[in-house]
């Protein structure tokens, strides 16, 4: 019933559809009275739809670059007013934001990876070769990199190794030799149009994709963002607090998928070590060991989620935190109980397997941190 009134909802507001968003949700385990971060804000679709669930109490702490962005979740999260704080700033800043704010620990972390309906059709940002438009594809305008220069500055080697490093194109060479023959290029129909005579059409992707996917990222710096960032929703992450993350191509979903493999691993040496060296020590456990795609039913609605791919992971406490950790990294006072019990008992670390001994963990005060 859920499910099926989130996705009628979907059809009639086509204006902004946030993917996955009942998966989401539920991967969030979103309850009243969260804190919650929204690394990627957008139009506001997933912040309002936690902030519904949330309440009474609940708090959001949203971040995006674009400041166009977040004048429109501004209008969406009407009603909520006192319980969001919107930064326009990547979620890059994320850790020193939220601890600034004394928004921490959290319940849950998500980050959207993919761009907004509006920054694709908007005119003037460059992001989409179905549009006419400089080549800028900056998210913040603060920013000074542009896709302009990339393209009429950059050398040969250079822009085929963008090419290829972030849009795993194959062609990138040759697409490289055929910009520098032709510059100056200053407009996204006039890259696509060279891209498709370069290479050739074929398929049901535009022979460009690739291309703009890779100046995208590079003008924005988004793969390194995401690591830094996917470390600092580590740290803010109280126990049993989760980070969803929904990406859209292979490399940003490679990333994910190897940082929850790690940080769900205790040794990370590497194979033929007779012993740990590391010290690594996990801080998260996978919940979905698949990767969740979007249902029939969404693909339907929103075309445009075909290639979204989620992945979620919960917070856990290892020995070696646990003689570090003040009390409010704990989100409830049972939590507290359970957890520092069950580590000195020798059980798992991870709150469903904890909970069986709920009942025989000692009881005791712990101190709560202030809101936003």
């Amino acid at each position: 019933m859920f499910r099926k009134s989130r996705i009628e909802n979907r059809k009639s507001n086509s204006a902004h559809i946030p993917v996955m968003l009942d998966e989401t949700l539920q991967a969030l385990a979103v309850g009243p009275g969260g804190r919650y971060i929204d690394g990627t804000v957008g139009a506001g679709g997933h912040a309002r739809a936690i902030l519904e669930l949330a309440a009474p109490g609940g708090q959001l702490l949203g971040f995006d670059a674009d400041p166009n962005s977040l004048k429109t979740a501004s209008r969406n999260l009407m009603g909520f007013e006192g319980s969001y704080l919107l930064v326009n700033q990547n979620f890059d800043t994320m850790e020193a934001v939220a601890r600034a704010n004394d928004f921490y620990p959290v319940h849950g972390i998500v980050l959207d990876l993919g761009l907004a309906s509006m920054q694709l059709s908007e005119s003037g940002r460059g992001f989409s070769f179905q549009y006419d438009a400089p080549l800028d594809m900056r998210f913040s305008p603060d920013q000074k990199l542009t896709a302009t220069e990339i393209i009429n500055t950059y050398a040969e080697s250079e822009i085929a190794d963008i090419l290829w490093r972030y849009g795993e194109e194959r062609f990138s060479r040759k697409i490289a030799r055929r910009i520098i023959e032709t510059r100056p290029i200053k407009t996204t129909t006039e890259l696509a149009s060279l891209i498709a005579r370069t290479i050739g059409r074929g398929g049901d992707i535009h022979p460009a994709t690739r291309t703009f996917q890779a100046l995208r990222i590079a003008v924005n710096e988004e793969l390194t963002k995401l690591e830094s960032t996917l470390e600092q929703a580590t740290r803010l992450l109280g126990f049993d607090g989760r980070l969803v993350v929904i990406s859209y191509h292979s490399l940003e979903d490679r990333i994910v998928k190897q940082f929850m493999q790690q940080e769900s691993t205790d040794c990370i040496c590497p194979a033929d070590l007779p012993e740990c060296r590391c010290g690594h020590a996990a801080r998260l456990r996978i919940l979905n060991k698949k990767v969740v795609t979007p249902s029939e039913d969404e693909l339907q609605a929103n075309p445009r989620s075909r290639s979204a791919k989620l992945r979620a992971a919960e917070r856990i406490l290892s020995r070696e935190e646990a003689g570090t950790l003040e009390d409010h990294f704990f989100l409830s006072e049972r939590n507290t109980r359970v957890a520092r019990y069950g580590l000195e008992a020798g059980i798992p670390n991870n709150l469903s397997e904890l909970a069986e001994f709920a009942c025989t963990a000692p009881s005791g005060p712990v101190r709560r941190r202030a809101a936003m």
